[in-house]
């Protein structure tokens, strides 16, 4: 009998304490069929959906028409606002799916799409909020005039301070961008400086720190770009100074570092204002050392003149001084910030709205009206009429622009305070092609009109011939013009442009060869030339030395231009070199001039050939010299004939040539042989003699030359006065 396996009971698990869940029992297959089956009296609304679903899906759903576009829009305007409406993050939608939806909308009227246009032009102005720097903001700003700023200010406003707020470096970028935006849309401006000065004002009731130095930051680079009056700087200023603590003070020395410059420049009293005040809290108030010292850092920066803190750098200067536009607010007055402008709010007239902005926007940018299209089709026409315009241009005969130009080149140097200021300006204009030579003549009559000189102008000059080797020939070019000229100017004129070039020479601006212009002579100068370069080499030697500048003229480079200023071809012309730079004070030029002159060949004496006897005297020669040499008088006579009046009968005078009398020597002849009567040297008055030359009126009534003061026979009485009234 086969024994059975032992017996071993199996563990069971106790009995659960919960309830058993209710489970659905799954309808019959004759349900699922449309079949009529029992307890249909239980059957729940969830199993009439899935029945009536399955009897669609076997009958054909092809039978129903497809919605209309009308159907389709009605129901995409119906999910986009179910999903807008819906809780922040809640619901998630595909890219594709919201871009689908969103084209779908196509009615401007509607809510639906404004609010699409809104959501838009927010994340655009963020966009170029976050990724705006000092290398793309001119990229930057057409792209933000292409969206709707006059709508969406109030957006700008908020991203502009937010942006600057997370990024202080970057202040002066956003001020800039702030700067173009109010010279083009002065309401936007103005709402974000209302904007500023609220938010200050609240973070200085909470005494929030980092809010405080954000918003005083941005109004310090607005004021810099003078979007902004330096008034309302300096009320935040004195209001963190009257009750001072470490936290404001360190805000105000912020404030002082980065429009200290401005207000040094258009408003110096306040900025000595707060200087006074930050000094009597350095010695007076008792705060920490730590503050103490950027105190006086700040007055080490003023002493600099802020070099390493401008108030605008260059490459973000991009505004035009006739195009900013200043508010004036003060911090007492009442501001409305318009919070309402930065929710989305249905615009009726939102197509009209659109269309000015667009128009607006063109304005602005300088695009031209129309399609591409259109203006491809009508570029041919353009250049066509181009031409004709170029062909039928009129030529201004009244010089209308270059008067233009010489006053915008004036005005210019007249409004700036350093010669670097100056050229910076000078170079930013935009001269006409072949208009460069006004620049350097206008900048030499603006020196020549000044009481004295000044080095101003020397260091302009200095400047641009530095530059660039075009202005360094156009200022040789003016100084042959105003060498040649100069005899046209008055003395005051004349010690200006000399002293001008002068310091141009010295400083090597100007090339030494110009000195090729000046021939140092008695027929090529005058006197206004002789004082130019009596003026010229005492600059020289003043600014350079006496050795340097005899070391200079000495190179044997420079010796071909310097022959006519020291000549040594012609012994009459070295020696009126040496006699004028004597006369001048710089006889030690003259020491190789005078060298050449005594090691110079002498000329061999010619003796004159006796004179052919006339009936009438010779007429007296008279030669000057320059008052640097002197003047002599010659007489020569021939041996003539000549009416004795003592006398009736003819007698013979010899005659003789001499330069100066010797009454020793006429003394002694007389002592040894006297003469006779008929030989002494007595002189007969003939009419030949009055017509030497022109006798001035004062000496009209001067002895005749016949009559000789050692002559012992005096002549008759009656004839003494008749010589004077022939």
């Amino acid at each position: 009998m086969p024994t059975s396996p032992p017996y071993n009971p199996r563990k069971r698990s106790p009995p659960s304490r919960s309830p058993s869940p209710v489970r659905r029992r799954s309808p019959p297959q004759s349900r699922l069929n449309g079949g009529p089956g029992p307890k249909d009296d239980h059957i729940d609304e969830r199993e009439l959906q899935l029945r009536a679903r399955f009897q669609l899906r076997d009958t054909g759903a092809a039978t129903s028409k497809p919605p209309t576009a009308e159907e389709k829009a009605a129901a995409a305007r119906k999910e986009y606002d179910s999903l807008l409406s819906a809780r922040s993050g809640g619901v998630y939608i595909p890219p594709a799916r919201l871009r689908a939806l969103q084209a779908s909308i196509t009615d401007k009227d509607s809510e639906q799409y404004q609010r699409m246009a809104w959501e838009a032009l927010k994340k655009s102005i963020n966009g170029l909020m976050n990724k705006v720097n000092v290398a793309n903001i001119k990229n930057i700003v057409p792209e933000l005039f292409s969206e709707n700023l006059v709508r969406g200010r109030g957006l700008f406003c908020r991203s502009i301070m937010r942006s600057q707020a997370q990024a202080l470096p970057f202040t002066a970028v956003y001020a800039a961008m702030a700067a173009i935006v109010n010279s083009k849309l002065p309401q936007v401006g103005e709402l974000l400086v209302h904007r500023l000065i609220v938010q200050f004002k609240k973070a200085f009731k909470r005494n929030d720190k980092a809010v405080c130095l954000a918003s005083t930051t941005f109004l310090a680079h607005a004021a810099n770009f003078q979007i902004v009056h330096e008034i309302v700087v300096a009320e935040v200023l004195l209001l963190l100074l009257h009750r001072p603590t470490d936290d404001s003070v360190e805000i105000a020395i912020t404030i002082m570092r980065e429009c200290g410059q401005h207000l040094e420049e258009f408003n110096p009293p306040v900025a000595n204002a707060i200087f006074d005040q930050l000094r009597k809290i350095l010695t007076d108030s008792a705060i920490e050392t730590r503050t103490q010292y950027a105190v006086e850092v700040l007055f080490q920066v003023r002493k600099d003149k802020y070099k390493d803190n401008p108030a605008i750098k260059e490459e973000l200067d991009l505004v035009e001084e006739e195009d900013m536009i200043t508010h004036r607010i003060g911090l007492d007055d009442e501001i409305d910030t318009q919070n309402t402008l930065n929710i989305f709010k249905a615009d009726p007239q939102y197509k009209e709205n659109e269309a000015k902005y667009k128009q607006l926007k063109a304005e602005i940018l300088g695009e031209a009206e129309g399609s591409d299209e259109e203006y491809e089709s009508g570029s041919e026409s353009e250049d066509d009429e181009a031409k004709e315009e170029k062909a039928l241009e009129i030529k201004d005969a009244t010089n209308t622009d270059l008067v233009n130009l010489r006053r915008t080149i004036y005005l210019t140097i007249m409004s700036s305070s350093q010669a670097e200021e100056a050229c910076h300006k000078l170079m930013k204009l935009n001269l006409p092609a072949g208009q460069e030579g006004e620049l350097i003549s206008m900048i030499v009559e603006c020196c020549s009109q000044e009481k004295t000189f000044s080095k101003f102008y020397g260091l302009i000059g200095e400047r641009f011939a530095k530059i660039n080797r075009l202005w360094a020939t156009l200022l040789e070019e003016s100084f042959i013009s105003s060498y040649e000229t100069i005899h046209r100017r008055e003395t005051n004129q004349l010690r200006n442009v000399a002293k001008f070039f002068g310091h141009l020479l010295s400083c090597d601006a100007l090339a030494w060869n110009s000195f090729s212009i000046v021939h140092l002579n008695e027929e090529e100068t005058t006197s206004s030339s002789r004082i130019f370069v009596k003026i010229l080499v005492q600059e020289l030697a003043e600014a350079i030395g006496m050795a340097n500048l005899q070391t200079r003229l000495k190179d044997p480079n420079l010796r071909p231009y310097l022959d006519g200023l020291f000549p040594t071809q012609n012994p009459r012309n070295t020696r009126f070199s040496i006699n004028y730079f004597t006369s001048i004070g710089m006889g030690g030029l003259t020491e190789e001039m005078r060298e050449h002159l005594k090691n110079a060949p002498k000329p061999a004496a010619v003796m004159p050939a006796p004179e052919p006897e006339s009936d009438s005297d010779s007429v007296s020669s008279y030669s000057s010299y320059s008052s640097y040499t002197g003047s002599s008088r010659s007489y020569s006579r021939s041996r003539s004939p000549s009416r004795s009046r003592t006398a009736g009968r003819r007698q013979f005078s010899p005659s003789r040539s001499r330069s100066t009398p010797r009454r020793d020597t006429g003394r002694a002849r007389e002592r040894e042989a006297p003469p006779r009567r008929s030989d002494r040297r007595a002189r007969s008055y003939t009419p030949s003699d009055a017509s030497r030359s022109p006798v001035p009126r004062r000496n009209r009534r001067r002895r005749s030359p016949s009559y000789s003061s050692r002559s012992r026979t005096p002549p008759p009485r009656g004839d003494r006065r008749r010589g004077s009234h022939i």
